[in-house]
């Protein structure tokens, strides 16, 4: 706090005149003033004494105006929590097909339902499903949350369905028995004309860029690849007013085996029209191995072009995004450990200033 003084000194005369002299500092720009009581001293000058009348403002700093972070992400306008538990909404099925071989190690069905446009999505947004039923308790099933794999025009283009890309989950526990996930099994083994309640839309973390010019690598696990494919089609198979993809976006796909790869045939035609602009790796861990005779997992494949994806990543346009299941993010955090230490940049302080620019964005599981 500064002080601003403003005196008055009197020096009485023979002839009880007054010759007041002023003096005064003023106040700097931007501050506000406060007065406080005036105050009465006497002194002695020249060996008379005089009146001295003080009063004293003092100053106080506005307080600093709040800086509102801008985000690099497209999240004007966007809608999360329209319909809760408590309030859902009822969509219908309109396909549901298998997209996974015969022969794949588990079946994974792409489902498309009708919204009639009541769930506004964005792109890399999730909308949660209540099963059918009750559960061992006697309870309703709990919501469960899936990513979105459609764009926000849908799979029809008129902006009315949501799609969702489901592994049926069937497993053997340690009893020997077969246990099948409730919300999984429910989803796939849905008809067209059913009814499936559902919440949402939810999520800001893995909206898309907001530079149509931006680098985005986006790396997925099996049904991980779901926010990726609404990503791919509004960038390559759409047409938008306000936003055209000029970028690299670059696809990391893993799954155990050839009968397994999700939208092969959709990524392959977009790689057709846009081959400058989009660039595509499989990492199939049952059926390819590098040139050391390793299991192509995601990181191996990444490992190939490491490198070149560490030169990406120190550019503040390179946006990293990674969606499956929760044990991929290790392998790739120990291929950039040593890409960053070869520039002398500990890995764990530079992905945390990638996380606050909104350059490395996770959902995993």
């Amino acid at each position: 706090m500064a002080a601003a003084v403003t005196a008055a000194v009197s020096f009485p005369s023979s002839k009880s005149s007054s010759l007041p002299s002023r003096t005064s500092i003023i106040s700097p720009d931007r501050i506000t003033l406060k007065k406080v009581p005036l105050y009465y001293r006497d002194a002695s000058a020249s060996g008379r004494v005089v009146s001295i009348r003080a009063q004293v403002t003092t100053t106080e700093a506005a307080p600093p105006a709040k800086v509102v972070k801008e985000s690099k992400k497209q999240d004007e306008g966007v809608v999360v929590n329209k319909y809760k538990p408590k309030n859902p909404y009822t969509a219908r099925v309109l396909l549901n097909t298998k997209i996974t071989g015969d022969d794949a190690p588990g079946e994974t069905w792409h489902m498309v339902f009708s919204t009639e446009g009541e769930i506004p999505y964005r792109e890399g947004q999730s909308v949660g499903v209540i099963p059918d039923g009750i559960d061992k308790n006697g309870k309703p099933h709990k919501l469960r949350l899936y990513s979105i794999a459609s764009s926000a025009l849908g799979d029809f283009g008129d902006s009315k369905t949501v799609s969702l890309c489901v592994k049926r989950l069937v497993y053997t526990n340690d009893q020997g028995e077969i246990v099948k996930g409730v919300c999984s099994n429910f989803l796939c083994d849905l008809k067209p004309g059913s009814e499936v309640t559902v919440t949402g839309p939810v999520g800001k973390e893995m909206l898309m860029p907001k530079d149509p010019n931006a680098t985005i690598v986006m790396l997925a696990t099996g049904t991980g690849i779901a926010p990726f494919r609404s990503f791919l089609w509004k960038m390559f198979f759409e047409k938008h007013e306000d936003y055209k993809f000029n970028g690299l976006a670059w696809l990391f796909l893993g799954v155990p085996t050839g009968s397994s790869l999700l939208y092969k045939e959709e990524f392959e035609k977009m790689k057709e029209k846009a081959p400058e602009n989009f660039r595509l790796d499989f990492a199939v861990s049952r059926e390819q191995t590098n040139e050391k005779g390793e299991k192509m997992y995601i990181q191996t494949r990444m490992a190939q072009y490491a490198e070149e994806l560490w030169e990406l990543l120190k550019k503040d346009n390179t946006y990293i995004y990674m969606c499956g299941l929760k044990g991929m993010e290790k392998g790739i955090d120990d291929i950039m450990v040593s890409l960053a230490a070869k520039d002398g940049i500990d890995w764990t302080d530079y992905k945390k200033k990638l996380k606050k620019a909104e350059q490395w964005n996770v959902e995993v599981y």
